[in-house]
């Protein structure tokens, strides 16, 4: 008995809330093909998918057409299927082998006997996702009632097959987005925009607990900076973070917070790793340092204020020797005592609770005063200290800042070991900021340690800048004094043509 219109709705109904429950596009394909026989109730039918790169028509799945329809690709044009996939047009071919686009190779291939073809194009808002076929109607021919009905189990399959794509693709990069979270060794949580942890690795977990639902819940009791409801509402893209907790155990965690996109609200990404024990090596390394810098400045002072005093004492009648051992005792005494004073320098800036106060101060007087702290230098080496007034007003700390200079031109002095060196100092305004720049006409230095100096205790071979004075802390020095007030400090250079470093200071502008 031949189907009604209302048999026809009710199948095409009970159709659509079968596929709308299958998301595994395996399982929905096959489904698709079964059911579109029932639909104009056909001896088999096929699907074809597009391949978007190529641009070709492939088989998927084909019921009673044989394993080696899967091997067959159609570019869009060649045979039925191309044709109407190419025309985005449906056809109805009643005698199939009477049809110049039938290629009998695909029968000899499957060896299926083709007599009837349904051709729909697959379309979901005018994209083509593939072509439908319905083939050899069962008793008789296929009709325009059968066109309808297959063009709207057609749309609704469509719409089906890209969902479970959609699905398809979502597990797959959850899959990923899994297995990456859980090889990391650093610690990582995706929270929405209230905290709410959606998901986390194992290395999380063992840092803020396996029961880990709302991210301040895991980080009760450590002090976060920036806080986090700060983190959580924060406009920019990436913000670096720090949480300390000292009791019942110290842990410090080091990480960044990254906004990621979740549909209508933005949730956020945060990384983190342990750094408690750096943080211990660090703090033991400032305590050291500073440990030994003042038990150094007694017997340092005890040294060189006897060196004075028995430099007074020598006249014309002093033996020759016992005058050079005394100026030498003085003299290396000196540089021994310069070298303590800035470790101390450096291991009271390097400490985390250390504060600034700043004040207006004119930058041409913290110049006067780097230039006369090293007027012994600077007479030693007969260098050039070119330095004319700048006129601005920086604002900071004019102790911190003085030292930072002296550094700058202490060292365009003594790595240059051209005879009477020359370092030249030079600041302009730029909005906010004063750029102060220290150029020197020494050796220049490598392009791999122009970050590299700005390391404590790092230094440029020996070899390569004629001696190595110091520990390498002057550049470090420079660096934290900058970073403290806001700043920056860089270094630029060429080899055999010196080098410049630049240090941006916060100004006064109505100065």
């Amino acid at each position: 008995m031949p189907a009604t219109n209302a048999d026809t709705l009710e199948l095409l109904l009970e159709v659509g809330r079968l596929l709308s429950s299958k998301l595994e596009i395996g399982e929905l394909l096959t489904s698709v093909l079964e059911l579109s026989t029932k639909v104009v109730d056909a001896e088999s039918a096929s699907l074809l998918l597009l391949d978007e790169k190529t641009q070709e028509l492939y088989f998927d799945v084909a019921l009673g057409l044989g394993p080696d329809a899967a091997k067959i690709r159609l570019p869009l044009g060649a045979g039925i299927a191309g044709s109407v996939a190419k025309n985005r047009a449906p056809e109805i071919i009643n005698a199939a082998r009477r049809d110049k686009r039938w290629s009998p190779a695909m029968d000899a291939q499957t060896g299926f006997v083709t007599r009837s073809i349904l051709a729909v194009p697959m379309l979901i808002k005018g994209r083509l996702v593939g072509v439908l076929e319905a083939i050899n109607k069962r008793g008789g021919d296929f009709s325009e009632a059968d066109l309808r009905a297959f063009e709207a189990f057609a749309s609704s399959s469509a719409v089906a097959i890209d969902n479970a794509r959609l699905f398809t693709s979502l597990k797959e990069e959850r899959f990923k987005l899994a297995t990456v979270f859980a090889q990391m060794t650093d610690g990582a949580a995706l929270t929405d925009a209230s905290g709410k942890v959606l998901l986390s690795n194992e290395a999380a977990a063992k840092l803020l607990g396996a029961e880990l639902r709302e991210l301040a819940d895991g980080l009760n009791g450590m002090a976060v900076t920036p806080s986090i409801s700060e983190l959580l509402s924060g406009e920019k893209p990436v913000v670096d973070f720090a949480a300390v907790r000292k009791e019942p155990t110290l842990l410090v965690l080091e990480g960044r917070v990254t906004r990621a996109a979740m549909g209508d609200s933005d949730g956020r990404l945060f990384v983190f790793r342990d750094r408690t024990e750096s943080y211990r090596q660090e703090k033991l390394k400032r305590t050291f340092l500073s440990l030994i810098s003042h038990k150094l400045r007694t017997p340092l002072s005890a040294v060189t204020g006897f060196a004075d005093i028995l430099i007074d004492e020598i006249n014309g009648d002093t033996d020759p020797m016992w005058s050079r051992a005394v100026r030498t005792i003085r003299s290396q005494g000196g540089k021994f005592s310069e070298l303590v004073d800035k470790l101390l320098s450096y291991t009271t800036i390097e400490s985390p609770d250390v504060q600034i106060n700043p004040e207006p101060f004119a930058l041409d007087e913290a110049v006067q005063d780097a230039v006369a702290g090293l007027e012994e230098k600077i007479a030693e080496r007969a260098a050039t200290v070119d330095a004319p007034k700048t006129g601005l007003v920086v604002l900071g700390d004019r102790r911190l800042i003085t030292e930072a200079l002296k550094n700058l031109l202490d060292n365009a002095i003594k790595f240059n070991p051209k005879a009477a060196p020359l370092a030249a100092l030079r600041a302009e305004a730029a909005g906010d900021w004063a750029a102060v720049t220290v150029a020197d006409t020494g050796p220049g230095v490598p392009p791999e340690d122009l970050e590299r100096v700005f390391s404590r205790f790092h230094q440029v071979e020996k070899d390569f800048t004629g001696q190595q004075e110091g520990m390498g802390l002057g550049l470090a020095f420079v660096r934290k004094v900058a970073e403290l007030h806001g700043g920056s400090a860089v270094l630029r250079s060429k080899l055999g043509a010196g080098s410049t470093v630049t240090l941006t200071l916060p100004r006064r502008r109505d100065a």
